[in-house]
């Protein structure tokens, strides 16, 4: 019996973005399940790094331009069976929007206490920690 459940498709990269004490989320048009909201991200591309795969996702997606400051951690999403890799980034320029109109269908800034009403089954542990520790609650 194989382990290759993982890699039969791509990683995704999520980019935790936070800027003026909220931390970007955006809707996709597909839900995935119950996945409404969640952070911009994306495939991992062959040889590409999980921070960059996240800092190239959010400008595809939302145009806002943002470095990698560090990974937050890897597992495999209990909704999807996805590999997902949470990296934090901070914003350098623009400002997030809809732009890639296929995907998305809004963004939204949130605030610490506005998490649970945008993702009611919980964070991922890291993600929360890290949201813990950098927006104020």
């Amino acid at each position: 019996m194989t382990t290759e459940t993982t890699t039969e498709k791509p990683g995704i990269s999520a980019a935790i973005i936070v800027r003026d004490g909220a931390v970007l989320m955006v809707r996709r048009r597909v839900s995935e399940g119950e996945l409404m909201w969640q952070f911009p991200a994306g495939q991992i591309e062959d040889g590409e790094a999980a921070e960059d795969a996240a800092v190239r996702e959010t400008v595809e997606e939302t145009g806002l331009a943002v470095t990698s400051i560090k990974l937050l951690g890897e597992r495999v999403h209990p909704k999807t069976g996805r590999l997902m890799s949470y990296t934090a980034c901070e914003p350098v320029q623009g400002e997030a929007r809809v732009a890639d109109e296929e995907e998305l269908d809004a963004v939204a800034w949130v605030a610490h206490s506005e998490i649970k009403e945008y993702v009611p089954y919980g964070l991922f542990g890291p993600v929360q920690e890290y949201l813990d520790a950098v927006l104020p609650h």
